[in-house]
């Protein structure tokens, strides 16, 4: 809470100087209802060290991503005496690391070693694009020394495949699509653990300093809880589907009547989530066919019932 100003002192120059915001800043965030006024003693303003604390609370906040108003309804909470404490301890929850995977550094004559000496300017343009690789800093863009790499496996897996004769080309493809699909997982998740774990701890208002302590703590029990669970998921359907093409190529089992064949097929994503919505992920491509085939069994009908009407009217007697 921001109390009188005592202590050490502080014209706005000064406050600005220790805080790192502009003096236009500070006026602006006092006009907002972001800062108090200051103390007037005779003819000058002052400041005092919460000021200066206040303003490295909205620095910090903003760093963190919220917008002026959130952090005028949070600041409104701590000065009722509701704390920041656990929503900070929240904030930081989510932001922190959601993988035991820490960065590396890697050069370009290692990236070019490991690609076989392929990777020309366009791959690694695709790459730092999609996030595999990160330009540092102060490097001329096309005569970078080295990048940062945030997922270290996820390079070496395309590594991988390149080196097992897949092209860089249909290597990002490939990650393109499945990040698509990996963000509807976690969607669906978040969406699904809001709904049922979540809601309690947050309401139309700032959660209270518990609510965002206990919503912390259920961040880091749940957290791991979707990795697992695809994980254990994509080991079952690969394991399914490798040995249903290993058993076609080997003839040993064939095909029956192009009803395990299957065609790819982009449908809006507003439909797709009303599916599931419906019927779940996992029943989502089934509910589709049995949808597709039940509609071509009512035309056909429908062509019969017509084709019969127009014989039976054929047939009258004048």
């Amino acid at each position: 809470m921001i109390d009188e100003p005592a202590g050490v002192a502080y014209r706005i120059e000064d406050l600005a100087h220790h805080s790192g915001a502009t003096v236009r800043t500070i006026r602006a965030y006092q006009d907002r209802g972001l800062l108090p006024r200051p103390e007037r003693r005779g003819r000058a303003n002052v400041y005092a060290d919460t000021h200066l604390a206040r303003l490295r609370q909205i620095a910090d906040l903003l760093d963190r991503g919220y917008t002026l108003a959130s952090i005028k309804e949070l600041l409104e909470a701590w000065d009722a005496g509701r704390g920041l404490g656990g929503v900070l301890g929240l904030v930081a929850e989510v932001d922190g690391p959601w993988t035991d995977e820490e960065a590396v550094r890697i050069s370009r004559a290692e990236l070019d070693e490991r690609f076989g000496g392929e990777p020309g300017d366009a791959a690694v343009a695709e790459a730092v694009e999609l996030g595999v690789l990160e330009r540092i800093p102060g490097q001329i863009p096309g005569q970078e020394d080295a990048f940062l790499v945030p997922s270290p496996q996820e390079l070496a897996v395309a590594a991988e495949l390149h080196q097992a004769g897949v092209p860089l080309p249909a290597i990002s493809d490939q990650l393109r699509e499945l990040r698509g699909q990996v963000e509807h997982i976690a969607a669906r998740f978040l969406e699904f653990t809001t709904e049922h774990v979540f809601a309690r701890c947050f309401g139309d208002h700032p959660p209270t300093d518990a609510d965002a302590a206990e919503a912390a703590a259920l961040v880091r029990r749940l957290r791991p809880l979707a990795r697992q669970t695809v994980d254990a998921e994509l080991a079952r359907a690969m394991q399914r589907f490798a040995q249903q093409q290993l058993r076609r190529h080997l003839g040993v089992e064939q095909p029956r009547s192009g009803t395990e064949k299957s065609r790819t097929l982009a449908l809006p994503a507003t439909t797709m989530s009303l599916v599931e919505g419906l019927v779940g992920v996992e029943h989502a491509a089934e509910f589709i066919a049995l949808a597709a085939e039940r509609e071509a069994r009512a035309r056909a009908m429908d062509q019969l019932a017509a084709n019969s009407n127009q014989g039976a009217e054929v047939d009258e007697p004048a």
